[in-house]
């Protein structure tokens, strides 16, 4: 097998989140083999830095864009702009998402909504938006980021788990409806990673060794450990893969 299959050489990904953590390592990554990367982030300024950094360290073109994946129309103003700048996108990688943590009793209103429009209405809004793109040009690769709560949950996150666990249901859907189209749809799902995100239970130390214990490699994820995933996912080397959750997560969700 040749590891030309993982290059991504005149390939455009857009990833959402990337202007730190898990989501700039994984735009990073799809630059450093071979992709132009756009880089959202809802602050203009941080996107912007991303996009500088990755034209740093990897050489490709980055364009930082500002996009609130909760806002349709943001959405598909950043989709036009990033077309017009690269004329195609190839590659989505849905990552923005956010978590609130509360029992049902505590959570407004306003919180459910929140993470349910951040975590599953912006990959809706991006995809629909990339539609044409992809269709027409019968060809797509879209990532979602989903979570180990896409199939198993933990008491308090009930806005969160319900959200990831649409996301997996969504991803086999579109890739049901992609398929006779070439476009593959699939969802990677991390368990607990080192982000700022999880900074509240890597700070608490009952929590932090709640988490070692249902993890089998004794260990939370480190930044990069979702790279190979993404690659693999976003380049021809996955190219008979579509409708697939890839679990990344220590072995959590194989007991």
């Amino acid at each position: 097998m040749s590891l030309d299959m993982f290059r991504l050489d005149n390939r455009v990904a857009l990833v959402t989140g990337a202007s730190k953590g898990l989501g700039l390592d994984m735009a990073k990554a799809l630059a450093e083999v071979g992709a132009d990367v756009i880089v959202t982030s809802r602050g203009l300024g941080d996107a912007q830095k991303a996009a500088r950094d990755i034209v740093t360290s990897t050489g490709r073109r980055a364009l930082g864009l500002a996009c609130d994946v909760t806002n349709r129309s943001q959405v598909e103003q950043t989709v036009a702009d990033a077309l017009a700048h690269f004329g195609q996108v190839d590659i989505l990688v849905n990552n923005a998402g956010i978590n609130i943590r509360k029992p049902i009793t505590e959570l407004s209103d306003e919180e459910w909504r929140q993470v349910m429009d951040t975590n599953l209405s912006g990959p809706f809004y991006l995809c629909r938006a990339l539609a044409k793109n992809f269709m027409e040009r019968r060809y797509g690769r879209v990532i979602n980021i989903g979570s180990i709560l896409s199939t198993v949950s933990i008491a308090g996150r009930t806005p969160y788990a319900s959200s990831k666990g649409g996301l997996l249901l969504f991803t086999k859907t579109l890739a049901l409806e992609w398929a006779p189209y070439g476009v593959t749809v699939n969802i990677i799902c991390p368990g607990p990673f080192q982000t700022a995100m999880n900074e509240s239970l890597l700070k608490d130390p009952e929590a932090y060794k709640a988490f070692i214990a249902k993890i089998p490699l004794g260990r939370w994820g480190r930044p990069g450990e979702l790279n190979g995933a993404v690659v693999f996912l976003a380049s021809d080397a996955s190219s008979f893969v579509t409708g697939a959750m890839l679990a990344v997560d220590g072995g959590w969700t194989a007991q």
